[in-house]
């Protein structure tokens, strides 16, 4: 595995790093002295946040405005990185879209890009990277899942699905890698104030805090965390009920 320390001089890859929690994360690291490789669609914020960490931080930063989604998108990322010469030590799959409304009212076109995104673009690159880690014998992948990835979450149906698939994902690969020296761990935000999320209520978390939760996370050996105390107290209480009671609640909660 490598640590947070190990990772000084060495680049990261995060996804979704443009703003909210992979931005978070990405200046996080560049405080620790590391290389970033940032993907997200917005090149204008793409680059808006790599001149503020080249400037904060002295580190280099490669942006690739890519859309994950599209037919392709994993290996021109891949081939942009092998032509910049990086070989990414820490893979932080950040990148993840959300969708709020009843199944029978959603588009089916946009909860399937949703699903390409957060489950799809996800397990590609995942696997891409981690079999490289796996032939050099060490490396490091973390995956932002969310607390709604412990229960069926009425409303927010296939983003609660979808982020249920990565928790998964991310746990059986750190089963199979666990003693092939690679860090792999899933770390799961509740509520968190992102261009994504701008509700307000109380418990809200700041992307920064995330950030934090994700470094200690990477020096640890457990296949997941859960991002706060509050948080990781509720999901708890959510596995030990009723799979009836909890969606119940839930769809009263977000439906009001």
């Amino acid at each position: 595995m490598t640590t947070t320390a190990q990772l000084r001089g060495r680049h990261a890859l995060v996804t979704g790093g443009s703003t909210g929690i992979g931005a978070a994360i990405a200046r996080a690291l560049a405080q620790h002295g590391v290389h970033l490789a940032l993907v997200a669609r917005d090149e204008t914020q793409l680059e808006t946040t790599a001149a503020d960490i080249r400037r904060r931080y002295g580190v280099t930063v490669l942006i690739i405005a890519l859309d994950l989604t599209q037919h392709g998108a994993v290996p021109r990322l891949l081939d942009n990185l092998t032509r910049a010469g990086i070989d990414p030590e820490l893979l932080v799959n950040s990148a993840g879209a959300s969708s709020r409304g009843l199944i029978a009212e959603s588009d089916p076109a946009a909860l399937r890009r949703l699903v390409d995104l957060n489950a799809g673009a996800l397990t590609e690159l995942t696997t891409a990277l981690a079999a490289r880690m796996v032939a050099r014998g060490h490396g490091s992948i973390v995956t932002i899942a969310s607390t709604g990835a412990y229960a069926p979450a009425p409303i927010l149906a296939a983003y609660a699905a979808s982020k249920a698939y990565a928790l998964s994902f991310t746990q059986a690969l750190w089963a199979e890698t666990k003693d092939k020296n690679i860090r792999v761990v899933a770390v799961s935000p509740g509520p968190t104030r992102t261009p994504m999320n701008t509700a307000h209520g109380r418990g809200m978390r700041q992307p920064e805090q995330v950030a934090s939760t994700v470094l200690a996370a990477l020096d640890r050996s457990g296949p997941a965390v859960i991002d706060g105390r509050r948080n990781a107290a509720l999901a708890t209480i959510i596995r030990l009920l009723p799979t009836r009671l909890v969606t119940g609640l839930v769809l009263r909660t977000l439906a009001g």
